[in-house]
Parts: structure tokens; C-alpha cells; sequence
């Protein structure tokens, strides 16, 4: 591990790793540290023995909230205690059952970008979740409830919590770069229950609270989405790509656009696929990471084609790579909304055209099963054999994507037969 006397310019100067957390130790004063995550996150930290001979770590704060110096003053007195017999960890943990949701939610975040804490499978909350999961703490939780005492929540405080955020109570303009507002609404203040709930039940597994106080409290049902396009929309939408295709639009936008309809594929799936993800000659894309981990996932033949028909760029691996940097195309969304309005559709997002696909499936009278593999919600794990892929996924996965390539054809074809003046 780096050592060098901790300075705020030191600090300022430390670059976050590309992976695993990095801790750097002061020379200064044995034990004391900066625990630093790919996110940026930095901690101070005081790491020593207790009395039993035991090693613990436990943090101090974090950078920018105390300075160098006061979290030197701080690993001190944890150290001197030390000296005397106490066990400044072990104090900490009790005195956490008197923690505030505010200072749970720091724990939770803290804890869990470390990789400390896990979530499904076993495995470590992944980053996106963590960043939508800050986004309702300080969003909405917080503001609410930040100040409350987590021992002594009721059910209905966590439900109040949930009718202030379905209300608008909490309503702001968005930061961080992001436009719009947080409105607020039935499903933002279920999953802001769901969020606080499952930060009191880690807190409880990690023996920070005896009981877990609010369990039981009802979360609002979310609004199942059941948008689809109709045979006529998807016809709409073909003449309107190709339309758009004519008149400037961006092909890699528009790239991102069709392998979303002939694949089924989560946006961020499609938009942040590698090159050698492909595996074209066996029809299967391999993501390292998805939503439900690693998967292999089938790919038909049209959307083979839209696939190796991109440009690639020198130096970035993506498919469909953005113009500036070595990152991916990031902004189909919007290019879906300018095709959608050529094509006078309405209500359509990325989410509507994967419930399409798995639509038109079920038209063609494939299972539900059969569905929820195309979509990659079954188990369709990397350490099966990529030879061995169901043959009958892949037809599955080629006729509902053959389905819906020749209905973005035939309302194409509508195009060449109209004054494209008009």
C-alpha cells in the first residue's frame, strides 16, 4: 500500500483506481490512513489491535467533510484509547444503535461502494444501484426522515415518508448535470421504501440495530408498463427511421435505435456493447454484466447485420462509440423521441420497445418462458458452453426479429413511394 505523510495536496493529487479500493497510510502516525474507491469516494480510516489482539479498521469521516489535520487529531485519540484498553470500533458499533436515518444512509453508501455490504446473488451492489440509490437518499429520504432516530422509526413514519414523496413534497429541480425535476410520484416513493428498508435490514445484519423497526411497512404497487407498438406503429416507425436516415440524423443514434427493436435488449445493454462482445458466426452477444450478471444473450441475423454495419472508431472498443472520448453513444432516447415525432407516435421509450419484442413474440406463440430468456430475465449464465446455446432460443430470438425487421422494411418501402418533399 502507497505511505506517505497525508497533506490535503497529497490527497487532492491521489487518483481513484480503476478497480479495487487503495488505501494510502501516513507516515506520520502509524495506523491512521485514506481509504480511496473507484468512485472517487476517500476516507480517512484508523486501523490498530485491541486488547484481544485482534486487527480493526474503522473510519473517521470523510475527506472534504473533516480536514487532514482534524482526522489526524481524530486517529489520536482513537489510537491513545487504544493504549488504555478500549476498543474505539466496538464503541462505535454500539453508539450506532442511536444512529439517525442520516447517518445510516452515509454507513449504507460508505459500506457499499467499498464493497462491504451485498446485494443479490451475494455478489456487491453494483455502482448504477448505489447511484440511484444516493440519488433517493438525498432526493427524498433524507429531507423526510434524515433527522430521525433509526431505532425508534414506526411504520408509519416509513409510509408518511412514502405519501410525502407520492404527493410532490419533496419536488426539486435536478443536479449534477441531470435536467428536468424530481417530481416525485407513486413509483419513486415506492422504491424510496424499498431503498430505506433494505438499508435498515443490511444495518441489521451487520448488527447495528437489534431489530429491524419499520418491517412490515406496504410499498405502492408500481404501474406495470404495458405500452407496446402495434403492427401499424412499427410500420410508422420505419418509415420515420429511414426518413430520418435521409435527412441527417445520427447513424449511430440510429444504429442504437434499430438493434433495440430487433434484439429486445436493455438500453444501456445495446448502447454500451463492446466489439468483441459479438460473437456473430454463433449468433450470440456475451455481456460480462448485465442486470442479471454475466449473460449470454441470442441474437438474430437482421440485427447481426445493423451490428457490423457500424463504424467503428480507432482506440474505442464500444459498437457504438461516442464522438468525443473512448466511451459509448449515450443519447438514443432522445433520438427515439425526434423519430417517434416524424412518425406521430406517442408514449414510446427504450423500455417500449423491448416490451415490443417480447410482444411480438408471444404473437408468434412462444412461450412465457421462452420470452423471459430472449429478454435475458432467465438463466442464461457465461459458464454454460456458448456452443451448446438453446437452438430453439435462437430460432425464438431470429423469427421475432425477422417479424419485426420486415414490418420497419415495408413501412420503409411506404417512404420510397411518397414525395419525400412533402
Amino acid at each position: 500500500m502507497p505511505t506517505s505523510k497525508l497533506t490535503k495536496r497529497t490527497i487532492d493529487a491521489v487518483i481513484s483506481p480503476a478497480s479495487k479500493q487503495l488505501i494510502y497510510w501516513d507516515t506520520e502516525i502509524k495506523g491512521f490512513g485514506l481509504r480511496v474507491l473507484p468512485s472517487g469516494l476517500k476516507t480517512f480510516i484508523v486501523q490498530y489491535r485491541n486488547a484481544e489482539g485482534i486487527q480493526r479498521r474503522m473510519n473517521l469521516g470523510r475527506f472534504g467533510v473533516l480536514t487532514v489535520e482534524q482526522a489526524r487529531d481524530l486517529a489520536r485519540l482513537k489510537l491513545a484509547a487504544v493504549i488504555v484498553g478500549q476498543d474505539p470500533a466496538d464503541d462505535a458499533r454500539q453508539s450506532r444503535n442511536a444512529m439517525t436515518v442520516a447517518e445510516m444512509c452515509d454507513w449504507y453508501i460508505t459500506e457499499a461502494r467499498a464493497g462491504n455490504i451485498l446485494g443479490r446473488k451475494n455478489l456487491p451492489i453494483k455502482s448504477s444501484s448505489l447511484d440511484m440509490d444516493d440519488s433517493r437518499i438525498r432526493t427524498h429520504i433524507i429531507p423526510l426522515l434524515g433527522k430521525r432516530v433509526v431505532k425508534h422509526l414506526k411504520i408509519a413514519d416509513v409510509e408518511q415518508m412514502q405519501t410525502d414523496v407520492k404527493n410532490g413534497k419533496t419536488a426539486k429541480p435536478r443536479t449534477g448535470g441531470r435536467g428536468g425535476k424530481a417530481t416525485g410520484g407513486p413509483g419513486v416513493a415506492g422504491r424510496c421504501v424499498g431503498t430505506l428498508q433494505a438499508i435498515i435490514a443490511h444495518a441489521k445484519h451487520k448488527g447495528l440495530l437489534e431489530v429491524h423497526p419499520t418491517h412490515g411497512a406496504r410499498k405502492l404497487a408500481g404501474k406495470k408498463k404495458t405500452r407496446r407498438l402495434s403492427v401499424t406503429e412499427l410500420e410508422l416507425l420505419g418509415k420515420a427511421i429511414a426518413y430520418a436516415e435521409i435527412n441527417g440524423e445520427n447513424p449511430v443514434a440510429l444504429g442504437v435505435l434499430r438493434t433495440l427493436l430487433l434484439t429486445g435488449y436493455r438500453r444501456q445493454e445495446a448502447q454500451a456493447m463492446h466489439h468483441d462482445w459479438l460473437h456473430a458466426d454463433r449468433g450470440y452477444v456475451a455481456f460480462p454484466d448485465t442486470k442479471g450478471g454475466a449473460q449470454i444473450r441470442a441474437i438474430g441475423p437482421a440485427a447481426i447485420r445493423v451490428l457490423v454495419a457500424q463504424a467503428g472508431i480507432a482506440g474505442n472498443p464500444h459498437m457504438f462509440p461516442s464522438a468525443v472520448g473512448s466511451g459509448p453513444f449515450t443519447a438514443v432516447s432522445e433520438c427515439l423521441k425526434r423519430v417517434c415525432g416524424l412518425a406521430g407516435i406517442k408514449g414510446v421509450t427504450p423500455h417500449t420497445l423491448r416490451h415490443t419484442f417480447g410482444s411480438v413474440a408471444g404473437d408468434l406463440g412462444f412461450s412465457e418462458l421462452t420470452i423471459r430468456a430472449m429478454l435475458g430475465h432467465a438463466s442464461q449464465n457465461v459458464t454454460q458452453d456458448y456452443v451448446h446455446i438453446d437452438e430453439a432460443l435462437k430460432l425464438a430470438v431470429q423469427r421475432t426479429s425477422n417479424e419485426i425487421d420486415r414490418l420497419l422494411r415495408r413501412g420503409a418501402a411506404m417512404l420510397r413511394t411518397t414525395d419525400l418533399a412533402a
